[in-house]
């Protein structure tokens, strides 16, 4: 059995909506240092929908695979749509991630909420700080060298 899915393939080999946006209405950047991989998604938004959406991933291909299917999954969808995306989606969507993989999905789904909430900040909109919990960091372990 294949470790990647044939969509995982896809979209790390041909990933949709690379780059960056210039005038970005929205941007989130978030990683986990534990595997090293970096996402940050730029958003631009007219009248609640978003009307372009572009990523740029340091990581490994899951990463890069998530990113894509994302933003494709966001693409052309209101706000509160993509607010309710979760990392299981985009796993399904790319017809499923390794286990040792599926924190790449929550970096997406992070990664989204955080461009999403840094527009809110910057146009001063009233949200549900619920809806934006602090990004899950993995912290490394650490080793006491007590005896």
């Amino acid at each position: 059995m294949a470790l990647y899915s044939e969509k995982v393939m896809e979209h790390f080999t041909n990933p949709r909506n690379v780059g960056k946006i210039e005038d970005a209405d929205g941007v989130g950047e978030v990683g986990n240092a534990k595997c090293g991989d970096i996402m940050k998604i730029y958003l631009k938004i007219e009248n609640d929908i978003i009307t372009d959406v572009k990523f740029n991933t340091f990581g490994c291909g899951s990463a890069i695979a998530s990113s894509s299917m994302a933003t494709e999954l966001i693409k052309g969808k209101p706000l509160s749509q993509a607010l309710e995306l979760t990392n299981k989606a985009v796993a399904e969507a790319l017809d499923g991630l390794p286990a040792h993989k599926m924190h790449c999905s929550v970096l997406a789904e992070e990664a989204i909420r955080s461009a999403i909430k840094n527009y809110y900040d910057k146009n001063g909109i009233a949200y549900d700080k619920t809806q934006f919990p602090e990004p899950h960091d993995e912290e490394e372990e650490h080793f006491s060298e007590e005896d």
